[in-house]
């Protein structure tokens, strides 16, 4: 990158000109507004895990990129909220194009991890070893013409949801949706039966894991139109059945951390949420959300489209990014391997959820309270 000085921060140390630049940049770009690529979800990630940091490239002293991330032991680096974030890379200027050796070496990084680096992301992309699809929801012409276009290619989806959410309101209550909801009691159930979904289905539960848990309260106290915490709430009588928090920006929404009560399953309350879900956030000025990736039939049955994300690794031809490659590229090229086959992902999901309900049936009751 000759001609061109590159400075790391730490997160505190990000100011509200670089704020303001990162947005600037971002939005010339003509990348969406996705709330993961937002200074704001860097710098509350920095306070939960404190190896996160930010390379600003400058040219004339003027910053012309922010590349954000964490650095491990061994200098093995990985995108900030890798696990958790649904869209990463570098925020670059156009026509800004960077050696990705030497950015590592700048960053004391012999590796750098990504499972969803974003489309366009031109220094990356090339080391990337899967291509994922992630679907979306567009709502640019608004929730009317969106459920005219599901009616008639899902109408028996749409059908069989309104006859389920009038059994429900028979059953408990009036049906309501709160897209924006202020209830500490609902975002604790809510986690609550996200912990057990992960345990059931023999997946390692992402709310054991103490960062997580704090960086929800962080983004959930953020008052940022371009990076916010929004808890969406789906209530029966008094009672919320489903919930979501999710990460949003003015524009775009993505779907983060969807539950249910499994109590209330027969009448499909996650569904139910999520449509009512659609038609609030597109009044609210969402034009886009962001199912991410990983595989569910409604996501199929909702999407209007895919985006392309990319999962892989840069590396540098020092000690360091052999640990890495010892550490963690057995386990990728077995998921790739399982992920391609659809027969052998069925079964490997089979096999977890087995050992999720042994695990379940040796601890303490999810508390799931019946219907009534």
């Amino acid at each position: 990158m000759p001609g061109k000085h590159i400075e790391i921060l730490r997160t505190d140390e990000l100011g509200t000109d670089d704020v303001k630049l990162w947005r600037e940049i971002r939005a010339g770009s003509g990348a969406p507004a996705n709330p993961f690529l937002d200074p704001v979800f860097t710098a509350a990630v920095g306070r939960v895990r404190p190896g996160v940091r930010v390379a600003v490239l400058r040219e004339d002293a003027v910053p012309v990129g922010y590349f954000p991330y964490e650095k491990g032991p061994l200098g093995r680096g990985r995108a900030v909220g890798l696990g958790v974030s649904d869209s990463q890379g570098a925020v670059l200027r156009p026509g800004i194009r960077i050696d990705p050796g030497r950015l590592l070496r700048e960053c004391g990084l012999s590796s750098w991890e990504f499972d969803s680096l974003e489309e366009g992301q031109h220094t990356f992309v090339p080391h990337a070893v899967e291509e994922l699809a992630s679907p979306v929801v567009d709502l640019d012409d608004g929730y009317d013409r969106y459920a005219r276009r599901l009616r008639a290619t899902a109408p028996s989806l749409v059908r069989q949801l309104r006859a389920k959410e009038r059994k429900l309101a028979r059953r408990a209550g009036e049906v309501r949706f709160v897209l924006d909801a202020q209830d500490p009691a609902a975002l604790r159930e809510l986690m609550r039966w996200k912990s057990a979904q992960y345990r059931r289905t023999g997946r390692r539960d992402r709310f054991a894991q103490e960062w997580i848990t704090q960086l929800i309260g962080l983004l959930g106290q953020s008052g940022e139109p371009e990076c916010r915490g929004t808890l969406s709430v789906l209530y029966a009588g008094d009672r919320p059945v489903a919930a979501h928090f999710g990460l949003r920006s003015a524009t775009v929404l993505s779907w983060w951390f969807p539950a249910y009560d499994r109590a209330w399953g027969k009448f499909s309350p996650g569904l139910l949420m999520q449509l009512r879900m659609l038609e609030a956030a597109a009044a609210d000025g969402v034009r886009t959300v962001d199912l991410g990736t990983g595989p569910a039939r409604y996501k199929e049955s909702l999407k209007t489209r895919d985006l392309r994300v990319y999962e892989g690794a840069v590396l540098r031809p020092v000690p360091g990014a052999a640990t890495y490659l010892l550490a963690r590229e057995p386990a990728r090229v077995a998921r790739r391997f399982v992920r391609n086959r659809p027969r052998l992902a069925a079964a490997a999901a089979r096999t977890l959820a087995e050992a999720g309900q042994l695990r379940t049936r040796m601890r303490p009751s999810d508390g799931e309270r019946p219907p009534g």
